[in-house]
């Protein structure tokens, strides 16, 4: 690991500028990606942005029909957090699935989000629950704001604050994950709302994105019987050392059929 400047600001207008006083530079949440990356030299910035210490980055709070979390909350946070599980207990089951203990008590919500890794499950839940990113300079809807593997609608330097979800009238989450990462390697998210149903998948593809042909079938008849005769075209799913795309497009039903078990 080379040497880097270290920056600990205490606003976001303060890592902002940080960020742009020259050099390659790099905000550091959780770190979980990014300092395998600077240890194993794919990522060598000449500045480390530390959020840790901006204030107002963390937290939970609903504001009618949206629940707010702060883009430094931890997975563990969200995981126990009493509102969460109220409103939106899907997220909760989500969160608690993530990682182990250690990742989920230092990972934070807007790492994930800012990172977009396509195997990530928090992507999965933001499609799902038609979120809202926002950001230090304005905000983005999540089907916007997801652009494919690692990429994002974000600018060099926009920094996520919080993220807002739609309050659904049940959710659930079930992925089958990677025994070793923990990971995704299908992990589809379940909304059900008043006028339509939402499904988002992450692991599945180069990149999550939302199940047109299982939103259709579940809007109009929300039960497992329903989410069994949906088939997911393997044409553009991953294959890899861990699965092959036919696998990954069976294993989004049985996922699917499990989500809306439990949503149900």
């Amino acid at each position: 690991m080379r040497d880097f400047a270290y920056a600990r600001p205490a606003s976001l207008a303060e890592a902002a500028s940080a960020f742009g006083d020259g050099g390659e530079a790099a905000f550091i949440a959780g770190g979980h990606t990014l300092l395998p990356a600077i240890k194993s030299r794919l990522r060598m910035p000449d500045t480390l942005v530390d959020l840790s210490g901006v204030p107002g980055l963390s937290g939970v709070t609903r504001d009618g029909d949206m629940l707010w979390i702060g883009a430094m909350t931890t997975h563990a946070t969200v995981a126990t957090n009493a509102l969460v599980a109220s409103a939106i207990p899907g997220l909760a089951g989500m969160a608690n699935l993530i990682g182990d203990p250690q990742v989920r008590n230092r990972g934070t919500l807007g790492g994930v989000v800012a990172n977009n890794d396509p195997a990530a499950d928090y992507p999965a839940a933001l499609m799902a629950l038609d979120a809202v990113v926002e950001t230090d300079r304005g905000s983005h809807r999540a089907d916007a704001y997801f652009q494919g593997m690692f990429s994002t609608a974000l600018d060099d330097g926009e920094i996520v604050s919080r993220v807002g979800f739609r309050v659904p009238l049940a959710s659930a989450y079930a992925k089958f994950r990677n025994p070793a990462s923990r990971y995704a390697v299908v992990g589809v998210f379940v909304a059900r709302f008043a006028d339509a149903v939402r499904v988002g998948v992450t692991g599945a593809g180069p990149g999550v994105f939302r199940w047109a042909e299982a939103e259709a079938a579940l809007t109009a008849d929300f039960s497992v019987s329903a989410a069994a005769k949906v088939v997911l075209s393997p044409d553009d799913l991953n294959t890899d050392i861990h699965a092959g795309a036919e696998y990954r497009a069976a294993l989004a039903v049985v996922m699917l059929k499990q989500a809306v078990s439990q949503a149900s």
